[in-house]
């Protein structure tokens, strides 16, 4: 099935921890309390947003993406509660092709959250569409996220030298890659 038909009828995905969903202008306070916090736009390549003014911009700008079917963005939530605590996405659709990524709000850190929402948005693109290649794109002093694409199979292919501007000049990013006969369908840990 082409990646297109998931705009059709939202995928909803859930693990044993969380249900991923459709991201919602409901969400704008939880969205708003991550983009907010510099720990988490440290490596984002923005700013942190300063007002939830900036954050219902980008919401908007977001679900305008989404609508036009540029992108794809699940809110992570834990099952049993529908608050947004972090999101993963699909965007710079390709060719068989697309580029992953993701964010979440540091009360949820080290606690595999990521890996169990990202491993179950790659069980969905490897499984359910017809995408041959997830990449990724990370500023190379995001530690944290290297070790969660290694630890799903990503592959580094590379460095992008002074990809984008940054608070601290302009920053090289590393570039992973991951094949659709290359996915294990890894389960949660």
């Amino acid at each position: 099935m082409p990646l297109d038909a998931a705009f059709d009828q939202f995928p909803t995905l859930d693990t044993d921890r969380l249900i991923l969903r459709d991201v919602r202008m409901t969400d704008l306070e939880a969205l708003f309390s991550i983009m907010s916090d510099r720990r988490v736009m440290a490596y984002y390549g923005r700013p942190p947003h300063q007002t939830i003014e900036d954050t219902r911009a980008w919401l908007e700008q977001l679900l305008g993406r989404i609508e036009r079917r540029e992108a794809l963005r699940w809110a992570i939530t834990l099952r049993g509660n529908d608050t947004l605590i972090g999101t993963v996405s699909l965007h710079n659709f390709g060719p068989g092709r697309v580029e992953i990524g993701y964010e979440l709000n540091p009360a949820y850190w080290g606690q595999g959250i990521m890996t169990e929402a990202v491993t179950a948005v790659l069980n969905y693109v490897f499984s359910q569409t017809d995408v041959h290649r997830v990449e990724a794109i990370i500023d190379i002093h995001n530690t944290e996220s290297k070790a969660l694409l290694e630890k799903l199979g990503f592959t580094y292919e590379g460095n992008l030298r002074q990809r984008y501007p940054s608070d601290r000049g302009f920053v090289d990013e590393h570039y992973y890659g991951l094949l659709r006969d290359e996915w294990r369908g890894a389960t949660t840990p």
